[in-house]
């Protein structure tokens, strides 16, 4: 594909939501372990300016054994936080993940919100999809995702629990 392998992961409410009021965090301790190590495994991690000005995260593998920790990034329009140690990303997500490619970039965890995750999957640029689905009803917040200009058909669905919370994982497209 000429392009890193791009994994979409999000924690998601029973009825969708990406956030809950009044809380840090929507999934349990476990499914966030399991983020840190994921973030351990992966070239990248990245999530879209909207993400940074709302949480200005670190996008660091913590509390898990890392060899090195990946490359955080941000997709958007700058300019990035004042301290902020992301890497500003802010062309055409295609041209950005040919050039992730060529400077050895072969795996990509995308931890963005709504808008950056129906960009990359109208795009055709998410490979598979992890969805940590947690026992709580939000009632109010931003979805899963924005808009999509048609249906995107999911592969391969299995599901497992972690704790109280669900992990769903599906392939957008095949590897």
């Amino acid at each position: 594909e000429g392009r890193p392998f791009v994994t979409y992961k999000a924690a998601v409410t029973l009825d969708g939501r990406i956030t809950v009021p009044g809380a840090r965090w929507v999934s349990g301790e476990e499914s966030r372990r399991l983020v840190h190590e994921l973030r351990a495994q992966v070239d990248a991690v990245a999530v879209g300016m909207g993400t940074v000005r709302a949480d200005r995260p670190l996008l660091t593998a913590r509390d898990v054994a890392v060899a090195r920790q990946p490359r955080r990034l941000a997709f958007g329009r700058g300019p990035l936080p004042a301290g902020s140690e992301l890497e500003l990303r802010t062309g055409a997500l295609p041209a950005e993940l040919a050039a992730l490619a060529a400077e050895g970039v072969q795996s990509l965890l995308l931890e963005g919100g709504p808008t950056l995750a129906a960009a990359f999957l109208a795009a055709g640029l998410v490979d598979k999809l992890l969805l940590f689905v947690a026992p709580t009803l939000s009632g109010d917040g931003p979805g899963l995702l924005a808009s999509l200009p048609a249906p995107v058909r999911l592969t391969r669905l299995a599901s497992r629990p972690l704790g109280e919370d669900v992990l769903l994982s599906a392939y957008v497209r095949e590897p």
